[in-house]
């Protein structure tokens, strides 16, 4: 499993004009089954992603396609761990993929 953040660079007033873009990429990996949820940091910052069913390798390919990456309004951090335990509703993320 996968905490991705995208975090915005100084490029942060670009984003308006990519957002449609960006909306498209996240929506096909939660088509995909590997997106799980998105969301925004606090304060502006940028945002979030919680990713299965996936590689590394596999994830950062994925990441370099958004358009907020390639066009560099963010930078992407890529952060794996091991879930060990979760509430029952989660239980999903658990089992072996």
């Amino acid at each position: 499993m996968f905490v991705v953040f995208l975090k915005f660079s100084s490029k942060q007033s670009q984003a308006a004009q990519h957002m449609n873009g960006h909306k498209s990429w996240l929506q096909q990996g939660f088509d995909d089954g590997v997106f799980l949820m998105s969301g925004s940091l606090q304060a502006r910052q940028g945002g979030a992603l919680l990713a299965h069913n996936t590689s590394r390798e596999e994830l950062e390919a994925r990441v370099r396609l958004d358009p907020f990456v390639t066009e560099d309004v963010v930078t992407a951090e890529i952060t794996e761990f091991l879930p060990g335990k979760a509430d029952a509703r989660l239980q999903f993320l658990l089992e072996p993929s």
